[in-house]
C-alpha cells in the first residue's frame, strides 16, 4: 500500500477584458497618467463599471493635469471594446468623474515618510516553477493571456474580450505530478453557434483546445485530463455588458491563486506610498529571493504597517517546514539587508514611475520585464554571505 499523499488544487485567471479586470486596467491607466506628470503623487483611484457607464472616484493630490475621460476610452479600446458587437463602446460609455483629494489626516502621516494606512501585506514564492510561483496559478494566468493573443492577432477572431480559465492540478506527497482539470469559458460570436443556438460547435471547441489549451499545456495534459469548454453552453453576452465590475475585486487572481494568504488590500489604482501594494511586492521579493537562495522550498513573508509610521509594526518570514537553515537567521537577514519602510521600498524597487497598467491584468507577480523590479533575483548573493555563507544544495 502506498503511502504517498495526493491532493487537488484549483487556481483561477481572468482576460483582461473580464469587468474587474477593465476597472484594475483603468484605475492603474490614471495612475501611469499621473505619474508620468507627478512622480510624488498620491493616487487612491478606484473604478465601478456597469452597462455603459464608469464611475471613477478616489482620493487624488497632484499637480498632474490629466484627461480622466480620454484615458479611460482610450484603456477600453485598447481591451477590445471598441464597437458594440460586444456588448460596450468606449466611444458611447458614458463617464462620471468623482475623484476627490486626500485626506488631511492621512496626508499628515505620509508626508513624514510613515505607510498611509495600517495592515499586513504577503509575499510568497516557491520552487514548483521557474517563476517561483505555485503552478496552477501560472498555467491559468497562460491560458488568459493566450486567449487574449488570439483573440487580438485574428487566430481565433469570434473570440469576445471577456474570459476566464481555472486549471485543477494533482499534487503527490506536495508536488505537482499532473494537471487534472482543465476549465475554459470565453465570450465569443453568434458566428460559433451549433443549430441548436445553445452551445458552441463541435470544431470551434476543438480550435480553442488547440490553439490554446494545447498550445499552452502541451504535455502537461494526459489522457484522463478533464476539458471544459464554456460548460454552461454559450457566453454572447459578456464584459460590462453582461456583468458589474470594480477595481480590487480579483485579489486572489492578482497573487497566488490561493495557495497562499492575502494581505488585506488590493493593488490597483494605488501609489507606492499604500503598503497595500508597495509592501506586497516587497514581500514577494524577498520571499523569491529566499527560496532561490536554497534557503528553502517555499516562503511566506508577512510584513505589518501601522499608518503614519515607517518602520513595519512586525516581520515574519515562514518556511513551512522547508528551511535548510534557522528561520531567525533568515529573518535577521531579511531586516538587514531589504528597505521595509514606504521610501524604501519605493525608492528600492522604483515605484515612482508609470509601469502598473502593465500589471492589471495576468498577475502581478511571476511575470518578465524590466519594470518587474520586485521579480529580480539580485539578493541572493548577499543572503548566503549574511547567513554564513550558506550554498544551496
Amino acid at each position: 500500500m502506498s503511502n504517498k499523499q495526493s491532493y487537488f488544487f484549483t487556481s483561477e485567471s481572468v482576460t483582461e477584458g473580464h469587468p474587474d479586470k477593465v476597472c484594475d486596467i483603468i484605475s492603474d491607466s490614471v495612475l501611469d497618467a499621473i505619474l508620468k506628470q507627478d512622480s510624488k503623487a498620491r493616487v487612491a483611484c478606484e473604478t465601478f463599471i456597469s452597462k455603459g457607464l464608469f464611475i471613477v472616484g478616489g482620493e487624488i493630490t497632484t499637480s498632474a493635469r490629466i484627461n480622466t475621460r480620454d484615458i479611460i476610452k482610450e484603456a477600453i479600446k485598447k481591451i477590445g471594446y471598441d464597437k458594440l458587437s460586444f456588448g460596450f463602446d468606449c466611444n458611447t460609455c458614458v463617464i462620471i468623474d468623482a475623484i476627490n483629494t486626500q485626506s488631511h489626516d492621512v496626508a499628515v502621516g505620509v508626508d513624514t515618510g510613515g505607510a498611509g494606512d495600517q495592515g499586513l501585506m504577503i509575499g510568497f514564492a516557491c520552487r514548483e516553477t521557474p517563476e517561483f510561483m505555485p503552478l496552477p496559478i501560472i498555467l491559468a494566468h497562460k491560458l488568459a493571456m493566450r486567449l487574449t493573443e488570439v483573440r487580438k492577432k485574428g487566430i481565433l477572431p469570434y473570440l469576445g474580450p471577456d474570459g476566464k480559465t481555472q486549471v485543477t492540478v494533482e499534487y503527490v506527497d506536495w508536488k505537482p505530478k499532473r494537471i487534472d482539470t482543465v476549465v475554459l469559458s470565453t465570450q465569443h460570436t453568434e458566428k460559433v453557434l451549433d443549430r441548436t443556438g445553445n452551445r458552441m460547435t463541435k470544431k470551434s471547441k476543438e480550435e480553442i483546445v488547440n490553439k490554446v489549451i494545447k498550445y499552452v499545456l502541451g504535455k502537461l495534459i494526459d489522457k484522463n485530463t478533464k476539458i471544459y469548454i464554456n460548460p454552461a453552453g454559450r457566453f454572447l453576452s459578456g464584459g460590462p455588458s453582461a456583468d458589474t465590475g470594480l477595481t480590487g475585486r480579483k485579489i486572489i487572481v492578482d497573487t497566488y491563486g490561493g495557495m497562499t494568504a492575502h494581505g488585506g488590500g488590493a493593488f490597483s489604482g494605488k501609489d507606492s506610498t499604500k503598503v497595500d501594494r508597495s509592501a506586497c511586492y516587497m514581500a514577494r521579493h524577498i520571499a523569491k529571493n529566499v527560496v532561490a537562495a536554497g534557503f528553502a522550498d517555499k516562503c511566506t513573508v508577512q510584513l505589518s504597517y501601522a499608518i503614519g509610521m515607517a518602520d513595519p509594526v512586525s516581520v515574519m518570514v515562514d518556511t513551512h517546514h522547508s528551511r535548510k537553515i534557522s528561520g531567525s537567521v533568515i529573518e535577521s537577514a531579511v531586516r538587514k539587508i531589504f528597505p521595509l519602510t514606504p521610501e524604501g521600498i519605493t525608492d528600492y524597487l522604483q515605484l515612482r514611475r508609470p509601469i502598473f497598467a502593465q500589471t492589471a491584468a495576468y498577475g502581478h507577480f511571476g511575470r518578465e520585464g524590466k519594470d518587474f523590479t520586485w521579480e529580480k533575483l539580485n539578493k541572493v548573493s548577499e543572503l548566503k554571505r549574511e547567513c554564513g555563507g550558506y550554498v544551496a544544495e
